[in-house]
């Protein structure tokens, strides 16, 4: 993936995509145009270290390349000499590699229920803007969290939101996105019943 020299806004969108679905493209779509981004980038875990299984890392990106059909949107690998499988180490991995661009993190409101397990959960908060997604069934929880709660002076709430607002760390807003009820975990549960 090459990059011009010039200031870029990014979105990060982390995960297994086990497999990938169409509410992963929506709000990475939907973060393009309501931030005004100039990429997002997915980024395939190795292995979520709060799941018991994942499907084989190769498989799940060569799903994930397939699956993509935009120009903005792009599977980014990591380095194969980068072997940590938490997210506060991919972000201080990149910051450091692309020190001319300002990343966001872009996650479901399901993720923000349970983020205060991620390993140094603050530390993700205190160096990089967090965009949280609504998604069915999890936004009354998400807004309760312990991690919501924690950090609820310097959630944003405009409903034109501009990258600017997201520049002074820490920051993170809930956006007011149509929901996709469709998971990874149903996806998987019809391929089951299929080969049965």
């Amino acid at each position: 993936m090459k990059l011009t020299s010039l200031k870029k806004n990014i979105g990060l969108l982390g995960g297994t995509f086990d497999p990938p679905h169409q509410g992963h493209f929506s709000i990475s779509k939907h973060s393009l145009i309501k931030l005004g981004l100039d990429e997002v980038w997915w980024i395939v875990s190795k292995k979520n270290p709060l799941k018991k299984e994942n499907s084989k890392y190769e498989l799940r990106l060569a799903e994930t390349k397939k699956f993509l059909y935009s120009q903005k949107i792009k599977v980014f690998e990591v380095d194969r000499g980068f072997d940590s499988i938490y997210t506060i180490d991919l972000i201080m991995y990149l910051k450091k590699k692309f020190p001319k661009i300002f990343f966001i993190w872009l996650m479901g409101a399901d993720n923000l229920i349970n983020f205060h397990h991620w390993q140094k959960w603050q530390s993700i908060f205190n160096d990089i803007a967090i965009v949280v997604f609504r998604r069915h069934g999890y936004n009354t929880n998400a807004l309760k969290s312990y991690s919501s709660n924690i950090y609820k002076k310097f959630r944003i709430h405009k409903k034109k939101l501009m990258i600017s607002d997201l520049a002074k760390l820490p920051s993170w807003t809930l956006i007011n996105n149509k929901e996709i009820k469709i998971s990874s975990s149903q996806i998987r549960k019809q391929r089951e019943l299929l080969r049965s």
